[in-house]
């Protein structure tokens, strides 16, 4: 039990799951991150950014051009297995209660999203965690065309890999000594682009509670 607690804790950080499995478990988690349900703890944006900025340093030793492609690629074919299953079951999460792997309020909050902005959550998504690894899901359970989906799918992961992984790269490159700051900037990113998800979690509370009260 001690072993696999390690395991998942070295899975949750970025710069260990690029020194353990560099960028096969780099696709690896960044396809389940944007896709399988039970991807939604591992981390995005923060892997992304490392991902960039270890490239500029040689830790991970590719070319920052097809670091970038490799990782678009497992982003999308993520969200077209999660579209797929979506499809498929995704009508039976509604039902199913929350577990270690699963939390309905997590597909609540991706629903409520996806009704507010419609076909464009599929981009916006890939900038909200959580958000990202639902999105695919509910696009699949209101049944979005397929070829509309990997439009967008792919649009929102050209800029999300593009975005954080040159951003990471460059700072990389140019300031010296950022690498000694990564675990701050790390959890800065997590902080920060966590904050909409929190936000629209207590929104949906507080309007569920409302909407009890009124009924009662």
């Amino acid at each position: 039990m001690h072993d696999i607690f390690e395991f998942l804790k070295q899975l949750v950080n970025p710069e260990s799951i690029i020194h353990f499995g560099g960028i096969y478990l780099l696709m690896f988690v960044v396809f389940a991150e944007t896709g399988l349900f039970v991807g939604f703890f591992l981390p995005g944006d923060s892997l992304l950014f490392t991902a960039g900025l270890l490239c500029s340093t040689g830790i991970l030793d590719v070319h920052p051009f097809l670091l970038v492609v490799l990782i678009i690629i497992a982003a999308v074919a993520g969200n077209m297995v999660g579209y797929g299953f979506g499809k498929k079951v995704g009508p039976l999460l509604f039902k199913r209660k929350s577990g270690l792997l699963f939390r309905q309020e997590h597909l609540v909050a991706a629903n409520e999203f996806y009704r507010k902005h419609g076909k464009k959550t599929i981009i916006l998504s890939r900038f909200l965690p959580v958000v990202r690894t639902f999105a695919p899901i509910v696009a699949g359970i209101v049944k979005l065309e397929l070829h509309k989906f990997f439009i967008y799918s792919l649009v929102g992961a050209f800029f999300w890999v593009n975005a954080l992984v040159l951003t990471g790269y460059y700072m990389g490159k140019y300031i010296p000594g950022i690498k000694d700051y990564l675990g701050y900037i790390v959890i800065f990113l997590i902080v920060i682009t966590s904050i909409p998800f929190v936000i629209n979690s207590i929104k949906n509370k507080l309007k569920s509670g409302n909407d009890r009260k009124t009924d009662t």
